[in-house]
C-alpha cells in the first residue's frame, strides 16, 4: 500500500487542498481545520445546511490563504495564517464548546456575503484543547475543528468498489479524507489496527460514519441521493453508514506522497 494523496481542509467545510507532503500534529495535519465559520451564536456552519460552502475554494500561497467564491463575482479574499483579533468567543462544534479567535470583521463580512448568512471566521488558538472522545483516544489526544477525529484514511480500492455500484461515479472529495492510499483490496482499511506511513505511526480507532455531506457535488454544490443511498445498502453497521477509518497520531512528524503504508 502506498500513500497516493494528502488533503487538508483549512477552513472547516470549505474546499480542500492537495499536498505533496504534510507536517503532522496531534490534532491533525498542520493547518487542517484550524479555522471555522460560525453563526452569530457561535454554532459551526457546514455543507450539511449550507451546500454552497463547497463552492468556496481555498488555496495556499506562502503564509496566507487565497479564497475564491465560484458562485459569485466577489473579489478574491486573502487571509494571512496569523491574522486574528484579540476577541475570543465561545464556539460550538457538535457537543463541544471551545474558545476561538475572530479573524477580522472584514473577513467575516466577505463570508457573510458569500453565503448570504451573517457569520464569522474564527481560528482555534494553539493553547485551546478540544479533546478526542475518551472512548477512542489513545493518549488523551486533542482534535481541531474536525467533526471528531484528527485523521481520516480511505483506500482508493474502496472508492473504486463503490463507483462500480453507481450509475454515475463520484470523486474522493465527497468523503474529505486526509490520506488516500492505493493498493490492497477494497475496504482493507477496515482490518488495519496500527500502521506506519513512511516513518510515522498511527492508531486506527474507529470507522467513519458518513452523512448527507457525501451527497453534495463538490464542483456544483448540488445535493442528490448518491452515493449515500448505495453505500447504505452494503456498508451499514449499527444503523450508521461507514466509509473510511479515523486515526490518531502515535509518533512521527511528516508524511509525503509515495510513502509506503504497512501494518505495525
Amino acid at each position: 500500500m502506498i500513500l497516493k494523496d494528502i488533503y487538508i481542509y483549512p477552513i472547516k467545510s470549505l474546499g480542500g487542498i492537495r499536498l505533496a507532503k504534510a507536517t503532522l500534529e496531534e490534532r491533525g495535519i498542520q493547518l487542517d481545520r484550524r479555522w471555522m465559520l460560525v453563526d452569530e451564536n457561535g454554532l459551526f456552519l457546514s455543507q450539511r445546511t449550507f451546500p454552497d460552502m463547497a463552492l468556496i475554494h481555498v488555496e495556499l500561497s506562502g503564509n496566507e490563504f487565497v479564497i475564491n467564491n465560484k458562485k459569485t463575482k466577489q473579489s478574491t479574499l486573502i487571509v494571512p495564517f496569523e491574522e486574528v483579533t484579540e476577541e475570543l468567543i465561545w464556539v460550538q462544534i457538535w457537543e463541544d464548546k471551545v474558545q476561538a479567535q475572530i479573524v477580522s470583521k472584514e473577513v467575516s463580512l466577505w463570508f457573510s456575503e458569500a453565503l448570504d448568512k451573517k457569520c464569522m471566521l474564527v481560528k482555534m488558538p494553539d493553547n485551546v484543547e478540544r479533546k478526542v472522545s475518551s472512548k477512542y483516544a489513545v493518549n488523551s489526544e486533542s482534535v481541531s475543528f474536525a467533526d471528531g477525529m484528527p485523521y481520516l484514511l480511505i483506500g482508493q480500492s474502496s472508492l473504486d468498489d463503490l463507483n462500480n455500484k453507481l450509475s454515475k461515479p463520484v470523486l474522493m472529495d465527497r468523503f474529505r479524507p486526509n490520506f488516500v492510499f492505493e493498493g490492497g483490496d477494497a475496504f482493507v482499511e477496515d482490518s488495519l489496527k496500527t500502521i506506519k506511513i513512511g516513518s510515522s505511526i498511527f492508531q486506527i480507532v474507529k470507522p467513519c460514519a458518513r452523512c448527507v455531506m457525501t451527497t453534495i457535488d463538490q464542483e456544483t454544490g448540488k445535493k442528490g441521493k448518491e452515493p449515500l443511498k448505495t453505500l447504505a445498502s452494503y456498508r451499514t453497521i449499527n444503523n450508521k453508514v461507514m466509509f473510511g477509518q479515523n486515526m490518531v497520531l502515535i509518533e512521527g512528524g511528516e508524511v509525503k506522497v509515495g510513502d509506503i503504508i504497512e501494518r505495525v
